[in-house]
């Protein structure tokens, strides 16, 4: 059981479709043929993982989640799309907000909204823990771009940390398109990460540049939408999230998805970021018109990650691994091949008909892997054959790998040269937030990237 919350405008839209997803997939539905579900440990292990039976008779199932934002419109949009739905509800004492937001500034957020309304958020999320038979941890959702989910939502997630320090925290963040949303987005990300990586036991991270390539290349979304967006997200973290058998629970459903999920990734604290690849993912309408083979899935999915290519479509094929017997460190010597992605390990999970058939052995190479971690405890398998929203087989990786290494020095590059001339700084200042505070966060993550960078090392 995991209680998830949803911080700021990006976080409740994000977590709403998610479980929105969830839902849909756990509730027994007719399949194509006609013939039910079989599969009732899978329904039931789906709905129970985020989800509680209400008392007094009621049916609708009421999901395990808090709902936070600093302004109420989206939290009222939220409860009613929730309702529309007619198929589950948030609890009638699940969300928190004010009238006033965090104007996109994280200052404003961890150092002033966090403090003043704690009490209230971290007394809505004890109620919530309390209605857990056992209880797996903590999902939450937040951007990284605006003032609220990056700002009040690090201060929670600290919060979550003191108040329950032997349980799981998995943050799903998302992460700001690089042309820009908000001016000081950079700001944002780089205080958000460098104080996430102290709570947090683990950073899963979208790129809304690389979900909207997949909604126009994949999807065919003429107009895209955030909600778009955040449909696209909801479908990824589905496919990790719901049930699967894993390496330690191979004849029932895991009751401790983010445990299971993080002991296999997280193997080192210095490590913390996880990226996201899943095929395949496309429109109904070509979706009637594909077929789609283990082999070839797993093809694909592998030259992916071996690229650091978030989509299927425009994978580079140029970027190889070494020879056998080369250390992973060994850089191609055609200037047509580029150095590929390296992984400290990875997660496949597994969706779909005759899935016991997908040779998953071209993910267990060495050379994927940094030289001190074994390709046999690198990668993690889980395996499910019950299908997945709408796909007869479909295939994950999640990979704590060199996967954000761009786009994370990107951040940081962009956001140094504002703080040089001191752009925008006394806005933070004036919420409690002092230069030496913005150098400790630029130190905190440029030794992230440099960990990162000195995988292939």
């Amino acid at each position: 059981m995991a209680v998830v919350l949803q911080l700021g405008q990006c976080g409740n839209q994000v977590g709403q479709e998610l479980l929105e997803v969830v839902s849909r997939d756990g509730r027994r539905q007719e399949s194509p043929s006609g013939r039910s579900r079989s599969d009732q440990s899978y329904q039931t292990a789906s709905l129970d993982r985020f989800f509680r039976q209400p008392d007094g008779g009621e049916a609708l199932p009421i999901a395990r989640a808090i709902l936070v934002d600093m302004e109420p419109k989206v939290i009222s949009h939220t409860l009613s799309k929730t309702a529309k739905s007619g198929c589950w509800r948030y609890g009638n004492q699940s969300y928190f907000c004010q009238k006033q937001g965090s104007g996109n500034n994280w200052a404003n957020g961890f150092c002033v909204h966090g403090p003043r309304h704690e009490e209230a958020v971290m007394d809505l999320v004890r109620r919530e823990v309390e209605k857990c038979e056992r209880l797996s941890g903590f999902f939450a959702m937040m951007s990284l771009a605006g003032g609220t989910g990056s700002g009040l939502g690090t201060y929670v997630t600290r919060c979550l940390r003191d108040m329950y320090p032997h349980s799981f925290i998995l943050n799903q963040l998302t992460w700001p398109y690089g042309t820009g949303e908000v001016i000081v987005q950079n700001y944002n990300t780089v205080l958000t990460l460098s104080h996430l990586y102290q709570s947090s036991d683990a950073l899963l991270i979208h790129e809304n540049d690389t979900v909207h390539k997949i909604c126009s290349q994949l999807m065919n979304v003429k107009q895209i939408s955030f909600a778009d967006i955040n449909q696209v997200i909801a479908h990824q973290l589905g496919s990790i999230l719901q049930p699967a058998y894993t390496r330690w629970s191979a004849s029932q459903y895991a009751s401790n998805p983010l445990g299971d999920l993080l002991e296999s990734l997280v193997t080192h604290p210095e490590y913390k970021l996880l990226s996201l690849m899943n095929i395949p993912q496309m429109s109904d309408t070509s979706l009637q018109f594909s077929t789609f083979t283990w082999p070839a899935l797993m093809k694909h999915l592998r030259q992916m990650l071996i690229a650091n290519t978030k989509m299927e479509a425009g994978i580079d094929w140029r970027v190889k691994l070494p020879p056998a017997g080369l250390p992973p460190a060994a850089k191609p010597s055609s200037n047509m091949e580029q150095h590929f992605n390296t992984s400290v390990a990875n997660l496949l999970v597994l969706r779909g008909k005759d899935v016991s058939n997908a040779d998953t052995g071209g993910f267990k190479e060495q050379a994927l892997y940094t030289s001190w971690m074994p390709a046999d405890s690198a990668l993690s398998v889980w395996r499910t054959s019950t299908t997945f929203n709408k796909y007869e087989k479909s295939a994950t990786v999640v990979s704590n790998s060199q996967c954000l290494l761009k786009p994370l020095d990107n951040t940081v590059t962009k956001a140094w040269d504002m703080f040089a001339s001191r752009a925008f700084v006394h806005q933070y200042m004036k919420h409690g937030i002092s230069e030496e505070d913005f150098l400790d966060c630029f130190t905190t993550v440029e030794q992230i990237i440099a960990s990162y960078s000195n995988l292939g090392s």
